[in-house]
């Protein structure tokens, strides 16, 4: 009796099916589960692996029935533990621990047509094809740390105050302004990875779906953080400008009590977008749209990753095309340097546009599978996938413009226009009017411009402009966008060629002075400038002593401002 106390319970394990003490298992379980293949432990003999669900209690075979025949070390044994990992197979079997590694065995087809032993090259054209599915490029290459960051040197360079606040982890709260692409969501990831090793949590929302109650749960959820365990919340609202003024109402007394550190990325101006009371407690960083420098760097990173080659100048390359889709696995892939440096212009400073731009350029020419005889200075002769610049170009179709009819680019263009006809710049003009338009400007905005301008900026020097605006106006409103863009041409070099004459819009602009700076009642009109349609009028004397002038052959004197402003002169520039 006391002996059966003493012995100790066995308890089974769940994957190799061995019975040991109850205070081993949960040790050789885990050992068990992270050999992850049923490797049996150092020192033990191979473990009897069975199905689990044909598996029975030691001692307890049912009467009648033949032994269960055990399956040896290379039959195919049920696992409910090894997902994806090829459970069951031999030490020898591809994909397991002989030299092939898991990438290479996901892409082994099913049917068993071909594998890694059997070609190598294939396997290497097919990794290409691997790291451009999925995630978009310019997902899989966003940097993780400062020192892969590229561009916005002015904000981000060496020594300057934010670099500085960011690696000793002292990160105020920031809006981030910045047209698309520039590293905006790319820096809050940057921050994002230096605030989890430094214990800070670290929350994301989009301001595109995200609605009050998820920022009242991250605000109530970092105040009990930091009551609790004393840590700090940063909070990453991406399109802040999304969000309304009531919504962002929302975390003005969370960002000015410390409870969390907000970081906002708009594209559109903070000045107009975001709430005056939130501006004031966080730091507006503008970042500016990225380098020609910048775009070729980021985009010769985005090459080596993907283990393309870049043709120099001095390589060459021939006109024909040969091959077949099923061979341009073996080839490797090129692109012309040309082709880079063009991508990096037309992608207006995007990295994104250019990244996808690259993508879609190298997906293109693999789908279509044709090699190319090239002529490479170091290496000799070779066949190859070649990507041009013309494949880059029909990549993008046109030249990425940056225009938002409704944002800061929209306002920023048309003010260049109307300073570039001010100026006499007809070159200029037509630029920036080839800007709007092509962004996508509504003509009609345009027209009604120079409508304005023609008075405002010409004037009398040529009253023949405001005939101009006007016939451009209504030209633009019968015909539309194609047709109407040279309209608006011809009006604006028009404009650019003019004579300009501001006298009627300053001498208004005066006038209207005089009015906010008169103190007092207004003077009444001079009774004989006023109509007099009743016979009550004449006799209180409206319209009395007053001279019609087209009955008199010489000038006639007569006052026609009220009495306070006799002899004021509009036209005369004013003292500032």
């Amino acid at each position: 009796m006391a002996g059966a106390e003493g012995e100790e319970v066995l308890v089974q394990c769940p994957v190799c099916l061995r019975e040991l003490p109850g205070a081993h298992i949960n040790s050789h379980l885990d050992r068990c589960l992270q050999a992850g293949e049923g490797e049996a432990e150092p020192g033990s003999s191979p473990p009897c692996k069975r199905p689990h669900l044909a598996a029975a209690p030691p001692g307890s075979q049912a009467e009648g029935k033949p032994e269960e025949v055990r399956p040896s070390a290379a039959s195919p044994v049920l696992s409910f533990f090894k997902k994806g990992r090829g459970g069951g197979q031999g030490p020898g079997a591809p994909g397991r621990r002989n030299g092939v590694g898991r990438e290479e065995a996901a892409v082994k087809p099913e049917n068993g047509g071909s594998t890694a032993a059997d070609s190598g090259a294939a396997l290497r054209g097919a990794s290409l094809a691997q790291k451009l599915e999925g995630k978009p490029l310019a997902e899989r290459l966003r940097p993780d740390t400062l020192g892969d960051y590229v561009g916005q040197e002015r904000v981000l360079g060496a020594q300057t105050l934010l670099r500085s606040l960011l690696e000793s982890h002292e990160i105020p709260s920031l809006i981030l302004w910045g047209p698309p692409g520039c590293g905006k969501t790319t820096l809050a990831h940057i921050i994002a990875n230096s605030s989890k090793k430094n214990g800070t949590r670290f929350v994301t929302l989009s301001a595109t779906s995200a609605k009050t109650n998820d920022v009242r749960d991250v605000i109530s959820q970092a105040q009990n953080e930091k009551r609790l365990f004393k840590r700090k919340t940063i909070l990453f609202i991406d399109e802040i400008h999304r969000f309304n003024k009531s919504q962002q109402d929302t975390f003005l007394p969370h960002v000015e009590c410390g409870t969390v550190t907000l970081i906002g990325a708009t594209t559109e101006n903070p000045s107009f977008q975001v709430n005056a009371a939130l501006l004031s407690r966080c730091r507006v960083i503008v970042l500016e749209k990225l380098s020609v420098e910048a775009m070729e760097a980021i985009l010769m990173r985005a090459v080596r990753s993907l283990g393309v080659q870049v043709l120099g100048q001095g390589d060459q390359h021939g006109s024909s095309e040969t091959g077949s889709s099923s061979e341009s696995s073996e080839c490797p892939v090129y692109i012309e340097e040309k082709a880079l440096n063009t991508l990096a212009y037309l992608c207006d400073g995007d990295a994104r546009t250019g990244l996808n731009g690259l993508q879609l350029a190298v997906q293109a020419r693999l789908a279509a599978g044709k090699t190319t005889p090239l002529t490479i200075t170091k290496g000799g002769s070779a066949d190859g996938i070649l990507i041009t610049e013309e494949h880059v170009k029909e990549g993008l179709q046109r030249s990425h413009i940056l225009y938002d009819r409704a944002g800061e680019e929209h306002y920023n263009c048309i003010s260049a226009l109307h300073k570039s006809m001010r100026g006499s710049d007809e070159n200029a003009s037509l630029y920036w009017l080839a800007r709007m338009l092509e962004g996508g400007e509504d003509p009609l905005y345009v027209a009604r411009r120079l409508v304005r301008f023609a008075s405002e900026d010409i004037g009398l020097a040529d009253p023949l402009a405001l005939t101009q605006a006007v016939a451009a106006y209504q030209g633009c409103h019968f015909i539309g966008m194609p047709e109407c863009e040279v309209i608006l041409a011809q009006c604006v070099v028009y404009f650019a060629r003019a004579p300009k004459s501001i006298e009627v819009y300053r001498a208004y602009s005066n006038v209207k002075e005089c009015l906010r700076m008169h103190t007092g009642p207004l003077p009444p009109v001079p009774l004989h400038l006023r109509n007099a349609p009743t016979r009550l009028m004449k006799n209180l004397g409206y319209g009395k002593g007053y001279k019609y002038n087209p009955m008199y052959k010489e000038p006639v004197e007569q006052d026609y401002l009220p009495e306070e402003l006799k002899g004021t002169d509009f036209f005369k520039e004013r003292e500032t």
